[in-house]
């Protein structure tokens, strides 16, 4: 089980990740899913790609209303989402057919269930760890 990795595992998953769906991405720039989304496409790592149904935009880039909207299976699928919605996130990740090589439920999302379905599927698990924290100390 993989989802408190250790630094070398964390590394090397940011730097193969090369495409990430930020799910549940926020238009508000208070919001932490919005700053660390806002994080990830300034470093210039990542092809970002915002999914979220309720809103059209993100500082002018075009937001996905679910994972099949994306124009690429991403190989990361980074969830900002409610404990009770994980199930349906990693439904719409295993719908995908290739999958994420990561499922990274940031800081404060851990869900035993979803973990276990996820690794039993193929992917890199990752829980309750801060993505853009993880990035700026590692990389």
């Amino acid at each position: 089980m993989t989802r408190h990795p250790d630094d070398a595992t964390l590394r090397r998953i940011l730097t193969e990740t090369r495409s990430i769906a930020v799910v549940g991405a926020s238009a508000k720039p208070s919001r932490p899913s919005h700053e660390i989304y806002s994080y990830l496409v300034s470093t210039g790592d990542y092809q970002v790609y915002p999914v979220n149904p309720t809103i059209a935009e993100i500082d002018g880039v075009p937001v996905y209303p679910r994972l099949a909207d994306l124009p690429v299976v991403p190989d990361m699928v980074d969830v900002f989402r409610r404990f009770d919605q994980l199930p349906s996130v990693l439904a719409d990740t295993l719908a995908l057919g290739r999958l994420p090589k990561t499922l990274w439920l940031q800081q404060g999302l851990w869900h035993e269930q979803v973990g276990r379905d996820a690794e039993s599927a193929g992917m890199q698990v990752v829980m309750d760890r801060c993505l853009m924290v993880a990035h700026a100390r590692l990389l």
